[in-house]
């Protein structure tokens, strides 16, 4: 399993911004996946999830202002991108796509699978900088 982001630069404030993640080998038929991110000196956080079974979970942080979107490409391939409006300097971080194999779901909280379940998958993440 491959996890590769892309999208990420520099943007003024109130602008938008996508970010992209192409994950190749994943051969699940239920999981998990979404985009979390990490800003200095704070631990990382999630964004936006999304699970096999349906249903996509935004953390108040961005609820209102992002969309998420899966696109299933065939051979074991997927497209996950996240686009982001109105952004603010506390948007500033390093945005990681994960992926793990679940029952069908993200668990109650959205989040939690990321640092709970044995076999997630990270990219190496794409820095995203909202100047003021």
């Amino acid at each position: 399993v491959q996890l590769a982001e892309s999208g990420g630069g520099s943007v003024q404030a109130g602008g938008s911004l996508t970010v992209t993640c192409q994950l190749s080998g994943f051969f699940y038929k239920k999981y998990c996946m979404g985009w979390f991110r990490q800003a200095p000196e704070k631990a990382r956080e999630g964004v936006s999830v999304i699970a096999s079974e349906g249903g996509t979970i935004y953390s108040d942080s961005v609820k209102g202002r992002a969309t998420l979107s899966k696109e299933n490409t065939g051979n074991n391939l997927y497209s996950l991108s996240l686009q982001i409006h109105r952004l603010t300097p506390e948007d500033t971080a390093v945005y990681y796509c994960a992926a793990a194999p679940t029952a069908g779901d993200c668990g109650g909280g959205g989040f939690e699978w990321s640092v709970l379940l044995p076999r997630v998958h990270w990219g190496q993440g794409t820095q995203v900088t909202v100047s003021s």
